[in-house]
């Protein structure tokens, strides 16, 4: 157990994290409860940590090319452990870790899940089929759905809650791929699949060549219609939370579609400079998931989407 005062130093350190990572996270964020709140930032300053660590960068930027990816993943298998075991591990983002989990009962499966997604990233792996690249998202970004799924309250045994929390981080992904398409390709990554790139006759190119934009425009077109289908699904999830967390959740959803809908619409456009959402646009993004999150919402089925062993 930790101090009252040591938790609260590491809320402050996890806020900092969030503030300097990702400010369309902590934007949404402000809607939670405050224990919510203060949860959901000690589990991102776990996860900004480990993105960090192998991408050798700071708080998702300036990544450089790591001479050491296997030492760095074991390092982080290694600490996350120490972090679900209950032992002291010394580095702020790990301790966070360790209360989160903790208080909300995550299983360290589903951290494994996440950290598998860096292993891929280190090992420079690239997906072959729309599973391939699915499975991808879930790791990175879909486990860690379902983890902030457990910190918002859903119970273990509402499996079809958890999945579409799964789904959330799953449309998270598709639209941070397409957006950074030709930015990812510049540092030799491509998380578009192969069999997709061969299609359009773009096995083996340099994507981030400039006369590839119309074919990768119409790539980014498929991935933001997939996130629309992810995300469709998660509203279904979002209805069974409570009111706070159901308008964050809507918020946070709303902001990152945002972004796979504009990508689209740029077309070959979309990689001439960095999209994103201005914090005014956010707020009405946000103001719009309120009224949203007043409405009741039809089931829908999950039939055809990838899901979680």
């Amino acid at each position: 157990m930790i101090s009252l005062d040591e938790r609260a130093r590491l809320v402050q350190g996890s806020l900092e994290s969030i503030s300097g990572g990702s400010k369309s996270f902590r934007f949404a964020s402000q809607l939670f409860d405050l224990q919510t709140r203060e949860r959901s930032w000690l589990l991102y300053a776990w996860c900004r940590a480990c993105d960090d660590v192998t991408d050798g960068q700071t708080l998702g930027h300036d990544a450089v090319q790591v001479d050491d990816p296997a030492a760095r993943i074991a390092f982080l298998h290694d600490k996350t452990a120490d972090a679900f075991a209950g032992r002291p591990t010394g580095l702020v983002p790990f301790e966070c870790l360790r209360v989160v989990a903790a208080e909300c009962a995550i299983p360290q499966a589903l951290a494994d899940d996440h950290l598998a997604g860096f292993e891929r990233d280190a090992a420079g792996w690239q997906p072959v089929t729309t599973d391939d690249l699915l499975s991808y998202c879930y790791q990175v970004a879909g486990a860690v759905g379902v983890m902030m799924a457990h910190v918002m309250g859903v119970a273990p045994d509402e499996e079809d809650t958890l999945h579409r929390a799964a789904d959330l981080g799953i449309a998270f992904q598709l639209a941070n791929i397409a957006r950074d398409i030709v930015e990812d390709a510049r540092v030799g990554r491509v998380y578009l699949p192969s069999e997709w790139l061969e299609a359009e006759g773009l096995g083996g190119a340099d994507l981030a060549n400039e006369r590839h934009r119309p074919a990768l425009a119409r790539l980014a077109l498929r991935l933001s219609q997939m996130a629309d289908e992810y995300r469709r699904s998660a509203r279904v999830g979002a209805a069974r939370l409570p009111f706070r967390s159901r308008w964050a959740v809507l918020s946070a959803s709303g902001i990152y579609g945002e972004i796979a809908v504009r990508v689209a619409a740029l077309g070959p456009r979309a990689w001439d400079a960095r999209v994103i959402t201005s914090k005014a646009e956010k707020a009405a993004l946000v103001m719009e998931a309120f009224w949203e999150a007043l409405w009741p919402v039809g089931d829908r089925s999950r039939e055809g989407l990838w899901t979680r062993a």
